[in-house]
């Protein structure tokens, strides 16, 4: 008799370590394409390429946005402040690129991308894009650039 339960015992001990990893195994997928998922706007402004940045900066920081990457070829990345939609956190992500169009003139563009906070099977917790419908905060940040610009 004991020796059939150590059979029986071996035998779901097998059976369990399978459907184990075939559920583990199961759960992977490929991540998310999120291609087409941000808005952008555009504006030009009558403004050399130094002027333009100085001001970008300036409005970004006058709208408390955490400006996260300056990079001087042209390019911020600011996230809005986080606030929390029911159970999950949500933030706005804004891509900011300046090209010098001629010695006098910059194009702005904003690049406006939703993310929500949380965790994905097999991941660490981070910021996922979300497909954007809103893009008030680019057009108040273009709106507030060409202001400035067209006092200068």
């Amino acid at each position: 008799m004991k020796r059939r339960s150590r059979y029986v015992f071996t035998g779901t001990l097998i059976l369990f370590l399978l459907l184990s990893s075939a559920a583990v195994t199961g759960c992977v997928r490929a991540a998310r394409d999120t291609a087409g998922f941000a808005i952008t706007d555009s504006t030009t402004v009558n403004l050399p390429f130094n002027e333009a940045w100085q001001l970008v900066k300036a409005v970004l920081r006058e709208q408390d946005y955490e400006i996260y990457t300056r990079d001087k070829r042209g390019v911020f990345v600011a996230f809005s402040g986080s606030k929390r939609n029911l159970l999950q956190y949500h933030r706005t992500k804004l891509t900011i690129a300046l090209e010098a169009v001629s010695d006098s003139a910059t194009q702005v563009s904003v690049e406006t991308l939703r993310q929500v906070y949380g965790v994905t099977l097999l991941t660490y917790p981070g910021w996922h894009d979300r497909k954007t419908q809103d893009h008030t905060k680019a057009q108040a940040i273009l709106k507030a650039i060409e202001a400035k610009a067209a006092k200068s």
